[in-house]
């Protein structure tokens, strides 16, 4: 399989599992197994696999910001690095969906919080840990 065609799969396979957290509190026994568990693993399967087959024989490496850019300039391993990216937000944002089930925080104030974190990854995890404590001190002041 070419790293396009492998791309052109993971995609809308991400999406659906962000629209699954999204819709999560309509059919959480299905959504959530699917958004937490299946999809982020065939992700991480799909990018095991192609830093197993690649890595070894790619230029670059991590010591250094233009190691890094060398690195990256192989076709399999920007796409290796693009289902890194798919499957821990992924990840993330189930966590951050299971969690504020849990902690009983609405589904629309968890929205926004996977929207930044499907975009922009660490900025939603900091928005969703800002109203996780946010939440959790007004509790404790109120009691």
């Amino acid at each position: 399989m070419t790293p396009e065609t492998l791309f052109q799969i993971a995609n809308p396979l991400a999406m659906l599992g962000w629209l699954a957290l999204l819709a999560s509190p309509l059919a959480p026994r299905v959504l959530m197994p699917l958004a937490s568990v299946v999809l982020p693993l065939l992700l991480a399967l799909a990018y095991s696999g192609l830093v197993l087959a690649h890595l070894a024989g790619a230029e670059g490496g991590f010591s250094s910001l233009a190691e890094v850019q060398r690195l990256f300039t192989q076709p399999e391993i920007a796409l290796a690095g693009w289902l890194h990216y798919l499957a821990f937000d992924l990840f993330v944002g189930a966590w951050a969906t299971r969690t504020a089930h849990d902690e009983g925080i609405p589904h629309l104030f968890l929205i926004p919080c996977l929207v930044l974190t499907f975009l922009f990854g660490p900025a939603g995890f900091l928005a969703f840990w800002l109203l996780r404590t946010s939440r959790m001190v007004k509790k404790k002041a109120s009691a």
